[in-house]
């Protein structure tokens, strides 16, 4: 199984989420699953794939040129595609992936976790979705989605279709069973 995971490339001050990026990679690989991300180095990016590679996992990294010409791609990722642009990688991620996990991050982990939504609502690919909900980070991207079906914006099948859980071992433990289901 291949898991795409979005979260931040920056460093947080947040130590449980930073506990829980290191949970998130042990579980992964007592799982035999392989992780696919955007292949930086740094932050919580770097934190799981550096955990994930010293226990012998298998980490895929999706990159830019242009990020990978500014130094931050990761040397140590079982695999490195170079790609064009944002755009091909998103595609190329969501294509690899058979279900996805947004771990606590920043504008780009909102625009590639609800570019995922969104292909699941409009039936381009019925795949796995969740949120790392560490502390209670994504409280308000859960709301926003209640009252999108409570305006009628969205079904309500597409909301339950969606996995919030408290801790990495949690989400990863409902999506394995969401990839079983499909």
């Amino acid at each position: 199984m291949k898991l795409a995971v979005f979260c931040g490339s920056r460093d947080t001050s947040n130590h449980n989420i930073v506990k829980e990026a290191k949970i998130l990679a042990k579980t992964l690989v007592s799982k035999d699953i392989t992780m696919v991300y955007g292949g930086a180095r740094s932050g919580i990016m770097g934190i799981i794939a550096d955990e994930m590679i010293a226990l012998d996992g298998k980490v895929i990294g999706v990159m830019p040129k242009i990020l990978v010409d500014k130094e931050i791609a990761h040397p140590g990722l079982t695999e490195l595609v170079i790609v064009d642009d944002m755009s091909v990688r998103k595609t190329m991620m969501n294509e690899m992936s058979d279900a996805f996990v947004a771990f606590p991050g920043g504008c780009g982990t909102m625009d590639e976790i609800f570019e995922v939504i969104t292909l699941n609502q409009i039936e381009y690919f019925n795949k796995p979705v969740g949120f790392a909900n560490i502390d209670g980070y994504y409280d308000g991207i859960h709301e926003f989605l209640k009252t999108s079906v409570a305006n009628t914006f969205m079904y309500p099948s597409h909301l339950e279709a969606i996995q919030f859980e408290a801790t990495s071992e949690a989400i990863v433990d409902a999506i394995v069973k969401g990839v079983s289901l499909n």
